[in-house]
């Protein structure tokens, strides 16, 4: 039996009309419900069920709406698309509202056949959604029909949420945890990888050997690889074992030419040049070894490379920008500036005793190992950077490493000791590192010291509490007052006893009605590596619901390194508070990330460093190496990595002199200590060169590529196709305001209760805010910034909740029936002085059939527009208006009022008549469809043969859902003109 129904035609089925998809075949009908989503669309036999051709009901004379019905059903539909026809096929149908910046990366790689893609902006600029953006249109046109994300597995299930919630990507995580029930659903002889085609695999796990092979023979033809800086390898230093497994991995994974590779990183230099290198090489060969400096090198660079600052993005799409007008200026609510100060505290006489004594030992067992052989010196030198870092730390830290025995202490050779060691001591730039790096590490050697280390932590225990621990005390004082000012601080800690002894000390104990230091409104809770990736983000947000809205409540989280890369806190959190100095800058910048950041509503966010004005060591790393970092990034705007091993060095500079200073007495200042000036030079050489590099990088490598003037087309575009911020703000509390929704106004949008609305609301709300929320009438928060936190509605169409009142919304307009207020109707008439003459105003949905080519072949796809067309005069005779004429009708306003028997007159004249301007509607239909045609055309210009094939036809007739008819006013009648 032939296909009787052609793709984008409207039938009649199961009591309700369907559009017709492209996947239908002759013996099936694949149908989406009109007005409805994918989760909707349903298969239908006409061999066994009834199925007709259906023509759209024209509305009904009698069910006339009033003034705003037109613009509230106009929005409702178009929040409703879900398959938009312009050239970018998912952003109509993705849950995340892309500022125009990030649009750009999504034009250059639709330029691209493969798209090989260096996304290397700023930190909190949102590179995941810019990543996401590029995967799902991929997805959506069919150029790629997998998604692989590598990242480390602290970072997989916030990969794996971003995902699902913001793009309607379900992967499924490969994680050393998971991998064996994921096996045992494989068939024989089949790879996990062809199984599940959406993936997301932790970098650690799968470059063994063992996994490697296997992932890069079904690897899916899109990769992201998150944090790209640590997959590579630079040639001019030593790189551990674990970056050359990670190298090869990707290197085997970009040699396949068809593959498309995204890469992402804030830090694509890492302060190697050479790392770098490699890392363009893996977009494409000839960066490795083209010159950058010549114009070939630029522009093919270009092609590929973004890296911008929040300077470059703060205000985008501005006269400054090079456009005519700010017609469509975007300004990005970044914090303005990170506010630094650093606090010093003093050791109490115990406490200093102590750590003397500490360092006595430390010293003799460093002078001891040194005349034992290298092993031995090793095992001793990381024992004793082990116990200072925890004394320094907190008493609870330095008891447990007192009591625990070194990890290098098994070490075969001194290179194993310094791999035991080094891990669990430094603070490597690389997040890779930083899983099962928070626990207090050993300091026990040899057997025959046991009795002197367990008498030091028995003295380190008596310390806890704020009378003996000064450090401590100073924190109660700063975060008090950090409170006070309406901040919610995190306090970042270097170990896993710190942590919990902090949260121990500060928080409020219901059960012994314990009252912490902080007062009784303020929660109190540590998140550290002893809970998984999803139980850190569950402890989180049990936290804010535990502080709650209260304003005058207060929330303090306690936070290990775990947290310091990928968890984004921004809508919790407003401070950071050092408490203990990472020996790499780098890790303070990434503290601070997760609150300063895009979606962080203060202005100003506060860090407070606290260092040890007399304990040996803290006050040194400030000033080297934390002061230093921060001076560079004030003055390029961006932050640059300082190599590990020369951190490294410096540090152990420190350690080293006041090892020698316990031995010897005070000889010598630090600063006249030849290995620490060795170190020092060598750092401040090396840093000062990769800050020029990325100095002149920036300038270099600005991305010129995509011009604003392109962005701004394409995101007027996308605003009149979908709409812009404004007209959703004004539907949500215009829709809210008639069904009868109690609003408050907020700093940053409204609360809405939704208690006394319909039940048919109430039924679409539940899914998306939780019945409880319904039922018990708790305010709904609708925030003006598209990045919300969990339980707040963003005022943009693609918002769940938005979403859902505009479904009951566009529903009731079109069921007559449906019980409880309606606020928009198919049809209205309104006396108004906007008009001279009687002018009618036509809100029409379009259908497209479009034939987009891919490489994978071509996709059949129907899309859905909506269109305002006006028309002054009889049908027949229509004297039709500009489209920007049309728009303007919907802020009429009625300035009389019209009789219902009048008004229902007036509609049944205009109705009976609508068939002559049906000529008109197709030949605008057909303009559409030429410019769409022109518009896919464009975004992908550089790559002729992904437009190669390209078509899109308009589906008739067009489907007429609303008809307004504005009448003039009396006083706006011209003398001898009839209305």
């Amino acid at each position: 039996m032939a296909l009787t129904y052609s793709a984008g035609s409207l039938v009649t089925a199961r009591g309700r009309e369907w559009v017709v998809l492209p996947e239908s075949e002759p013996d099936l009908l694949v149908l989406r419900p009109l007005g409805g989503s994918d989760d909707d669309i349903a298969a239908v036999f006409p061999a066994f069920e009834t199925v007709k051709g259906a023509e759209f009901a024209p509305p009904v004379p009698g069910d006339l709406g009033d003034q705003r019905a037109a613009g509230l059903l106009r929005t409702a539909l178009r929040v409703g698309f879900r398959s938009g026809a312009g050239p970018f096929r998912s952003l109509a149908g993705i849950a995340v509202e892309p500022r125009a910046y990030q649009l750009v990366p999504l034009l250059m790689a639709l330029r691209q056949k493969t798209v090989r893609m260096l996304i290397s902006d700023d930190v909190g600029i949102g590179k995941t959604v810019e990543a996401g953006l590029i995967a799902s249109e991929l997805l959506a046109q069919g150029e790629a029909t997998g998604l692989a994300v590598l990242c480390s597995p602290a970072l997989a299930e916030q990969w794996q949420q971003e995902l699902r919630t913001k793009f309607g990507i379900d992967a499924e995580l490969v994680l050393s945890s998971t991998v064996s029930r994921l096996e045992r659903g494989l068939d024989l002889g089949q790879s996990l990888f062809d199984k599940y085609p959406h993936v997301i695999v932790s970098t650690d796990f799968i470059k063994s050997t063992r996994h490697r092979d296997d992932f890069v023979r079904h690897c899916p033809d899109l990769v992201i690889v998150d944090e790209a800086h640590t997959c590579v390898t630079s040639d001019d230093s030593k790189v551990s074992t674990q970056n050359q497994l990670r190298y090869e991995l990707l290197r085997r994974v970009a040699e396949d030419a068809e593959r498309h590779l995204l890469l992402v990183t804030a830090t694509p230099h890492s302060g190697k040049e050479s790392a770098f290198r490699n890392l363009l090489g893996l977009i494409k060969p000839d960066l490795a070894q083209v010159d950058l400096d010549s114009e070939r090198g630029r522009k093919l660079l270009a092609q590929h490379f973004v890296a911008r600052k929040r300077a470059d993005v703060r205000q985008y799409l501005t006269k400054e920008d090079g456009l005519a007008d700010d017609s469509l200026a975007e300004r990005t609510a970044f914090p303005s500036d990170r506010y630094f100060k650093d606090e010093t505290y003093k050791l109490s006489a115990e406490y200093r005793a102590l750590l003397d004594d500490a360092i006595a030992y430390a010293s003799e067992r460093v002078e001891e190992a040194d005349g034992q052989g290298r092993r031995e010196a090793r095992i001793a030198w990381w024992s004793a950077i082990a116990l200072l870092r925890s004394m320094v730390s907190s008493p609870r830290a330095a008891a447990q490493t007192l009591r625990t025995r070194s990890a290098a202490a098994v070490a075969a050779s001194a290179e194993e000791a310094d791999r035991l060691g080094a891990p669990l001591t430094s603070d490597s730039a690389d997040s890779d590192a930083l899983e099962g790096m928070d626990v207090a590490p050993g300091a026990e050697t040899e057997e025959s010291a046991g009795s002197r280390l367990a008498e030091l932590a028995v003295r380190a225990k008596a310390l806890e509490g704020p009378a003996q621990d000064l450090k401590l005390k100073a924190l109660i004082k700063h975060l008090k007052a950090l409170l006070a000012d309406g901040y919610n601080p995190i306090v970042f800690c270097r170990y896993i006893p710190t942590a919990e002894y902090l949260a121990e000390q500060l928080g409020n104990d219901p059960e012994t009605k314990k009252r912490g230091p902080l007062g009784a409104r303020t929660v109190v809770k540590a998140v550290t590596g002893t809970l998984s990736p999803q139980q850190r983000i569950d402890r989180i947000e049990q936290l804010a619901a535990e502080a709650g809205e209260d304003t005058a409540a207060r929330r303090v989280l306690i936070a290990t390194d775990c947290l310091s890369e990928g968890v984004n806190l921004q809508h919790h959190f407003d401070a950071v508070l050092h408490y203990d100095l990472a020996w790499n800058p780098t890790r303070h910048d990434q503290r601070e990330g997760r609150v300063d950041r895009y979606g962080q509503k203060r202005d100003e966010v506060r860090v407070i460093t606290l260092y040890g004005d007399d304990n040996g060591i803290d006050g040194k790393v400030l000033e080297v190496l934390i002061k230093k970092h921060r001076q560079i990034k004030k003055d390029l705007g961006i932050s640059v990595s300082v190599p590990d091993e020369m951190s490294t060095g410096v540090t152990d500079a420190i350690v080293e002199w006041l090892l020698l200073r316990g031995r010897q007495g005070q000889q010598e200042t630090l600063f006249e200590s030849d290995s620490f000036q060795q170190s020092f030079a060598d750092l401040e050489q090396d840093w000062n060169s990769a800050a020029d590099r990325e100095k002149a990088s920036r300038s270099r490598f600005a991305q010129r590529s995509i011009h604003p003037e392109e962005v701004a087309r394409e995101v007027a575009a996308v605003r009149e196709a979908l709409g812009g911020a404004g007209e959703i703000d004004t539907f949500v509390r215009e829709s809210l305001n008639a069904l009868g929704a109690v609003l408050r106004d907020s700093d940053d949008g409204f609360a809405a209760q939704v208690r006394g609305t319909p039940m048919g609301l109430h039924n679409a709300l539940a899914p998306v805010v939780g019945a409880e929320t319904v039922e018990r009438d708790r305010p709904i928060p609708f925030r003006s910034s598209p990045a919300v936190g969990r339980g707040e509605a963003a005022l943009v169409r693609t918002d769940p909740v938005v979403g859902a009142l505009a479904s009951h919304v566009l529903n009731a307009a079109l069921d007559t029936q449906a019980d409880g207020a309606r606020p928009a109707r198919r049809c209205g008439v309104v006396t108004t002085d906007a008009v001279t003459t009687r002018t009618t105003l036509l809100l029409v949905r379009y259908r497209f059939h479009l034939t987009l080519p891919s490489r994978n072949g071509e996709k059949q796809v129907v899309a859905e527009d909506a269109r305002l067309l006006a028309f002054e005069g009889a049908p027949r005779n229509a004297v039709w208006l500009p489209q920007e004429r049309a728009v303007e009708l919907l802020e009429a306003r009625a300035t009389e009022n019209t009789a219902a028997a009048s008004g229902e007159r007036t509609m049944t004249r205009i109705l009976d008549q609508l068939s002559e301007v049906t000529p008109y509607l197709e030949s605008y239909g057909d303009e559409l469809a030429a410019e769409l045609d022109a518009s896919h055309r464009r975004v992908r210009a550089a790559s002729g043969e992904i437009v190669r094939g390209l078509s899109v036809t308009a589906q008739k007739p067009a489907d007429i859902l609303g008809t307004y008819v504005y009448l003039p006013a009396t006083a706006s009648v011209p003398a001898g003109v009839s209305a």
